[in-house]
């Protein structure tokens, strides 16, 4: 099957329209520039695992900034938050992609706020066209999962092809605990990841 689908690239190479399909290994992808990493971090986790993915895939990275930012206190920021949510506010970004178009795999990375996707995010896939894309979430937790922030993504963008998603606990703000993706946890972390791409077809297995 990797076989058909290498040949079936390299025709389509010839024409200068490759297409990156779900079951191509990572080598056959055309140049690191076709992998964009797009990833919203308040405690630096989400971070950590957006780094690991571009430390096995290459890719640009590009950490996703609220124009006005979220207040520092955590209970401050739990309201705004809350407030946001309740009256589907998106909020304006800072962070603006021109070469957007340039991309056809797009990691889209997010912390759960709220059992959900956080507002900016949500403004980020809201005022880009990501039709036609393939889009890989991955998200960091404080235990309790992702939350609805998969299946917001789907209803998102449903023009997009979407693949299977990884969510990994990371820090527990509430309790004061920031950064815990790190040392040796990192190390178990990026097995993780490890499995997954390959899972996903992203990387071939070792």
């Amino acid at each position: 099957m990797k076989v058909i689908l290498l040949l079936l690239s390299l025709l389509f190479s010839v024409g200068g329209n490759t297409q990156i399909e779900k079951e191509m290994p990572v080598s056959e992808i055309s140049g690191n520039e076709k992998v964009l990493i797009v990833y919203l971090t308040r405690t630096k986790n989400t971070q950590a695992v957006a780094e690991i993915i571009q430390d096995k895939l290459g890719g640009k990275l590009v950490a996703l900034e609220k124009q006005d930012p979220y207040p520092q206190n955590y209970q401050e920021i739990v309201a705004q938050v809350d407030s946001e949510n309740e009256q589907d506010y998106l909020p304006v970004l800072k962070t603006k992609i021109e070469d957007l178009g340039d991309y056809d795999i797009v990691f889209v990375g997010f912390p759960t706020w709220d059992i959900q996707m956080p507002p900016p995010m949500k403004s980020f896939l809201t005022e880009n066209d990501l039709s036609g894309k393939t889009l890989i979430p991955f998200n960091t937790n404080a235990g309790y999962g992702v939350g609805r922030g998969f299946d917001q993504l789907r209803e998102i963008c449903p023009n997009s092809k979407i693949l299977e998603g990884f969510s990994v606990e990371g820090g527990y703000e509430k309790k004061g605990v920031l950064l815990a993706i790190k040392g040796e946890r990192k190390e178990r972390v990026e097995d993780q990841v490890v499995t997954w791409l390959t899972k996903i077809g992203l990387l071939e297995k070792s």
